[in-house]
């Protein structure tokens, strides 16, 4: 192996895997990969046109759920060439410097999908709790400026994740456990001191499931004031306005915590089963979240048909 000197890296490039003991049929496991990822695409791209276009869902509701489709978009572009290469050319091999900067993609576009999940929480307890203060407080102009934020404040906090592998020696193992670039993955195959990465990764994980608990905490005062409600066809009726937001909370978190569980508590763990999470995790929220919010927000629905 060719050595490197300008970033210490021994190992010129990794090798990412599809699902062991599968490989004789990665063609055609990649057939449905790539209808899921045409409809992902399509299906953000619809909604981000949607409300684009329509002038009646220019309001903050309906913007938070473009931040979502813009993140979900991230996420399907980040992983989308380096799966396809593996099922369907069994191309595996990816250079240190490309793998570094997917998992930078991936780790900062699902930071976003965590922050825009927390806003769309706090918008559906404010619209339930205050209807008649929602338009002064979320104003279009304040809406604008989270988003920025929260693109700022995503992409600056995993902006270490790069320099900080690269800085890394990689001189034994180049074998990644999935079939995209992580951090902690890529950060296990070093042969020197990681500690920083260890810490700075748990620190971002930290940040990101502390999304989760306010989330919770959210939907606590949320289920308060609709308990508050007199009439229980309005209770239900301010229930139904969250199901989407649920949904996408569900089906975002849920792969990751399981991911994570595996990881921690596992100790007889099937590594397939942790491939197929890990693919869940990027393959099911940009498919599932624009076919959730079409079927379930009438207006949304309205517009697409």
């Amino acid at each position: 192996m060719d050595t490197v000197n300008s970033s210490n890296i021994d190992i010129t490039t990794f090798f990412l895997i599809g699902i062991p003991g599968l490989e004789h049929v990665h063609a055609w496991i990649s057939v449905p990969i790539c209808l899921m990822y045409l409809v992902a695409i399509l299906g953000n791209c619809t909604i981000l046109f949607v409300i684009r276009t329509e002038s009646s869902l220019h309001a903050p509701m309906y913007y938070f759920l473009s931040m979502l489709a813009v993140s979900d978009l991230g996420l399907s572009l980040s992983s989308l060439p380096t799966m396809l290469r593996i099922f369907v050319f069994n191309a595996t091999g990816i250079s240190p410097n490309a793998c570094f900067a997917q998992e930078f993609f991936i780790h900062g576009f699902t930071d976003m999908e965590s922050s825009v999940l927390l806003v769309m929480s706090f918008d559906r307890f404010l619209a339930i709790r205050n209807p008649l203060r929602y338009s002064s407080i979320l104003t279009n102009a304040t809406v604008a400026k989270m988003g920025l934020v929260f693109l700022i404040k995503s992409m600056l906090l995993v902006l270490p994740f790069p320099f900080t592998l690269k800085r890394l020696t990689y001189c034994r193992k180049s074998l990644l456990s999935h079939s995209y670039c992580l951090h902690q993955d890529v950060m296990k195959l070093a042969c020197s001191d990681n500690t920083v990465n260890f810490f700075y990764g748990f620190f971002v994980a930290l940040c990101m499931m502390s999304d989760s608990v306010f989330i919770a905490v959210s939907y606590i005062f949320i289920l308060k004031t609709v308990m508050g409600i007199g009439s229980h066809k309005e209770r239900l009726k301010a229930l139904n306005t969250c199901v989407s937001h649920i949904c996408a909370v569900l089906i975002f978190y849920v792969p990751i915590i399981a991911l994570a569980s595996m990881h921690r508590f596992g100790k007889h763990k099937s590594p397939v089963a942790m491939i197929l999470i890990a693919d869940i995790f990027l393959l099911v929220p940009p498919l599932m979240n624009p076919i959730v919010y079409c079927v379930k927000t009438r207006q949304i629905r309205e517009k697409v048909w």
